[in-house]
């Protein structure tokens, strides 16, 4: 297969597996999922939907959480990992949407990066999961898939962005990548498949006889 091939291979098949794309983080409303997401970082969606309901009973809103200490905070997302620096930062960004945004999460990618603890990847999340404004957000799973399935071989998550938004049509950028992850997760993953194990590897690569080397992102 050609590389553009496998691309619309992968998207038809992916369709077909999970035709709904529910989001793994519980949230209600764009504040709520912007949390659950810095929350996310190096924590599993599971553990994070774990500890957000008391974080929520704590503040919800950016008001509320602003005026809550950060050692507050942090106490109640510990098992999230990276408490100090998630804390701090879900009280500064909360006390920034306040005073510079009335109380909303900006709608651009610009003002969102702006913000404490959120980097490109989270914003795209939020832009495309909240708003729905077409984004690819690449973490390391998708990173491993890309590369496995030989649609990128960009040495960090910036370069396989670039890549996979040239092979997919923009309008299904939202739920290409949300199938990705429910895909890597179930069937190819980091250690469960090395490239020549699950059904898209193999209908991609039928004739590859070791494992791909996988750039680390």
């Amino acid at each position: 297969m050609l590389k553009q091939e496998r691309a619309d291979y992968v998207r038809k098949r992916l369709d077909e597996l999970y035709p709904e794309t529910p989001i793994p983080l519980d949230h209600t409303d764009a504040y709520t999922l912007l949390v659950a997401v810095l929350l996310s970082a190096q924590c599993t969606d599971k553990r994070v939907n774990e500890v957000t309901p008391a974080l929520w009973k704590l503040a919800d809103n950016p008001y509320d959480m602003g005026r809550k200490k950060a050692l507050t905070v942090e106490k109640i997302i510990k098992p999230c990992g990276l408490s100090p620096r998630k804390s701090r930062a879900i009280v500064d960004l909360s006390n920034i949407l306040v005073d510079e945004h009335n109380g909303e999460v900006p709608q651009s990618f610009e003002a969102l990066e702006a913000l404490p603890g959120v980097g490109h990847k989270t914003a795209s999340v939020v832009m495309s999961q909240a708003f729905g404004v077409p984004a690819f957000p690449v973490d390391t799973h998708i990173h491993r898939l890309a590369q496995r399935w030989g649609l990128s071989r960009g040495k960090n998550v910036t370069q396989t962005e670039a890549d996979l938004k040239k092979l997919f049509p923009k309008e299904s950028w939202n739920k290409l990548h949300l199938q990705i992850i429910f895909y890597g997760r179930e069937y190819c993953t980091a250690r469960g498949c090395n490239g020549l194990m699950c059904e898209i590897c193999c209908e991609c690569y039928p004739n590859r006889k070791t494992p791909p080397v996988v750039n680390s992102a």
